[in-house]
This record gives C-alpha cells, structure tokens and sequence, in this order.
C-alpha cells in the first residue's frame, strides 16, 4: 500500500534517549525542560522574535483568535482544513468567505475588500499547501480598514516569504506539528507573534490563565503539550533540512514525470517564496477524470487525498452562499503520495497510473 504520507520518523535510539531523562525527571508536562528547549530551538531555527509550543494547531487557532479578542465577522478562506472555519465559529464568531484565486489557492485579496462590513474584525487566511498568500496586499487591506491578521500557516514549516519565515507575518500565525505536517511532534502545534504582550498573554491562555500556582490572568484552556511530544519534535528538527531537500527532490520529479501530461495543472506558487514541497496537488479538468483517477490509483493499493474537498462554503453548519472558485476546484483535485521514504520507482508507478488513466 502507498498512503498518502507517512510521518518522518526519527533513530529510535534517539528518542529513547530522550525518553530515559523524562523517566529520571520525573517531569511529564506542565512546561517541562524538553518544551522550553523546543520553543527555543524552534525560534532560532526559524529565526522569529517569539513563538508557544501547543497541543495542536486548531488549540493554536482558537487561542489566537481569543487573544486578539476578536468579535463579529471573520473573513476566511473556503479553501482549507475544516479546523480553520470550525475555529471562528467555535469561537463564537462568524466566518465570511472571499474565494480564492484560480491559480495559488489561497484567498484572493481582491474579494476580501468586498466582503469588508462594519461587522468584520479580522481576517484569517491559509497559506494553502505551504503556498504563502499576498501578505503584502492582504496586510495593506487589513491596515487601510483597521482589521487584525492571523495566518493558518498548518502547512508552512520551512517556508519562507521575502527571505523571512513566513510564520513573521501578521499579527498572530498558527503552525500544526501533526504526524502528517513536514516537521512533526506527533500531535502539536504553536502560536508566533511579534509582539511581545501578546505572547505574554496567549502564554496564559494555554495554561489555564494561571500566574503563579494560585493566581489567574483572565480565562484560559489547557493548550499545553507535553515532554513526550517535545521530545519527538527535537529528534525531527534535527532532521528537516533533510527532509526539506527530500520533498524537493521528489516533488521534482513528479514535475518531470508529469510534464506531458497537459489535462491537469499545479498549483501556481507566490513569487518570491522558498518553498517547502509540504504537498503535491494536481488538479484536473473535471469531477469526472478526477474520480478515474483516483479510482485506478485505489484499485493498484495506492491512495491519493482529495485535499480538500469539500469546499468550506458546503458545511452544513453555515451558509453563506457559493463560491464558485473554491468548490470547483475543490471537487478537482487530488494530492498525490508525498512523503521521505516514497521512493522514486514508486513515484514512477503512481504517474504511470495516472497518465495510463487519463488515455
């Protein structure tokens, strides 16, 4: 069987040696050493003024939208992870959605402007696929009218925009270290901001609101993670620049594999961007030569993703009319297997049949 992706995992012998110390400390969660040094180790690597380690990148989510304070309407994009809309509403605000743009995926600056009421209190884009959205013009948007900015950067680790981790933009971006994500805790996420109050304050939020053992600083969640889970994060990041190269390499060779085949099209990348190769999606011409696809990749034991269908704008829990960019595309698309041991023979296999299926 070819999945989807597969987690990096580590020398075993490495994160058992990390494990040793958990056991002689004694020390489980709670902010533990093996944290502070992820956090740290993170934030040089990155190389962003101040960042939290989470339990997951919807807490991340969630916790920035509540640090901001953040009431009314939400713009967003139909274009993501159901946790990027579920967040705003869970959250007690309302999402609006400004479709995409045909070629990069992510929100189209252009219909945010639009959908801008006295209601709207920030926007929350996805840097679709790792693919950074227009910061510049959405940032100039959110200044002229006043808004806040958080970015969903779940896909985002090791990219970079204008020579600059994309994680230092806006006033609050979230990341997820899931199992699937380029770099991985297991499960984890975090939080990055500029600013050094609000860092302090989402510092209290994902503890509880706790200020010492008996003192609170307004309402919180346990959106802490644990030693276990930093541990993982330390022995990957050792890693990624390897990992990094790897998606590279192979995302490539798809490229090459691929090239004669002219029913389906990628997505188009924002200029001036390092990228970090997190997916491979390839969108097709129709519903229908999709499903072939998808259909004989399934029958061979290999199994491609619809990411992400469906289109946020179809939830049943909202309606907030059509957007007909976001569902067309959604109901186009699949990604392919990309993960470090994916071999290239294998690669080979998959694109044989998907160009076989496409005759």
């Amino acid at each position: 069987m070819i999945p989807v992706t597969k987690p990096f995992l580590p020398p075993f012998e490495e994160y058992n040696e990390l494990l040793k110390g958990i056991w002689q400390r004694n020390w489980l969660t709670n902010n533990g050493p093996l944290v502070n040094q992820l956090e740290s180790l993170l934030a040089e690597y990155l190389q962003v003024k101040h960042l939290l380690f989470l339990g997951n990148g919807t807490i991340a989510l969630q916790i920035a939208i509540k640090a901001l304070d953040l009431k009314g309407e939400i713009i967003t994009t139909p274009f993501s992870y159901v946790a990027t809309t579920s967040s705003i509403v869970w959250e007690g605000c309302n999402p609006i959605f400004a479709d995409i743009h045909e070629g990069t995926l992510n929100i189209d600056p252009q219909q945010i402007e639009s959908k801008i009421t006295n209601k709207t209190t920030a926007i929350l884009a996805t840097h679709c696929f790792g693919n950074p959205c227009d910061i510049n013009a959405i940032q100039k948007i959110a200044d002229k009218h006043g808004i806040k900015v958080i970015y969903d950067g779940a896909h985002c680790f090791g990219t970079k925009y204008q020579e600059r981790s994309v994680f230092n933009y806006g006033d609050i971006t979230t990341a997820s270290f899931h199992a699937t994500k380029v770099f991985h805790s297991t499960e984890g996420g975090a939080v990055f901001t500029s600013d050094p109050s609000l860092l302090k304050r989402m510092s209290y939020m994902r503890n509880f609101g706790h200020d010492g053992p008996d003192r609170f600083n307004g309402v919180g969640i346990n959106g802490k993670n644990s030693e276990f889970h930093a541990a993982m994060g330390l022995c990957n990041l050792k890693y990624i620049n390897d990992i990094l190269k790897r998606r590279k390499e192979q995302c490539d060779h798809y490229d090459r594999l691929l090239s004669s085949q002219h029913t389906i099209r990628k997505q188009q990348l924002t200029p001036d961007i390092e990228y970090n190769y997190s997916y491979y999606p390839v969108i097709f011409e129709s519903e229908e030569m999709m499903y072939g696809v998808k259909r004989n990749l399934e029958n061979s034991g290999i199994f491609p993703r619809r990411y992400f269908y469906p289109s946020l704008s179809q939830l049943d829990y909202i309606d907030l009319g059509r957007n007909d960019v976001s569902e067309t595309i959604s109901a186009r698309i699949l990604c392919l297997p990309l993960y470090d041991e994916l071999t290239s023979d294998k690669q080979e296999l998959i694109a044989d049949i998907l160009m076989r299926a496409l005759r």
